[in-house]
C-alpha cells in the first residue's frame, strides 16, 4: 500500500508541474504523508524533474526542512 502512495504522489506531482504553486502545495502534502525512505526517493525524483523544469527550483526548500 505504501508503494502505491509513493507512485500516486509522483503521478500527481508530474501532472501539476506546470504550476509552481500547485507543485509546492502537493510536495508539502507528500512530505507529510510519505515514509522517511520514500521521502529520500522522492527527493532524487524531484531533483531530476527540476532539471527538466527549472522554474520548480523554488520548491526545493520544502525538501530540506
Amino acid at each position: 500500500m505504501a508503494r502505491a502512495m509513493f507512485d500516486y504522489t509522483k503521478a500527481v506531482l508530474s501532472k501539476v508541474s506546470f504550476d509552481v504553486n500547485l507543485f509546492c502545495k502537493e510536495l508539502k502534502k507528500a512530505m507529510d504523508r510519505l515514509l522517511p525512505y520514500e521521502i529520500e526517493e522522492l527527493k532524487a525524483w524531484v531533483d531530476a524533474l527540476i532539471k527538466q523544469n527549472p522554474e520548480l527550483n523554488q520548491c526545493l526548500i520544502l525538501l530540506n526542512p
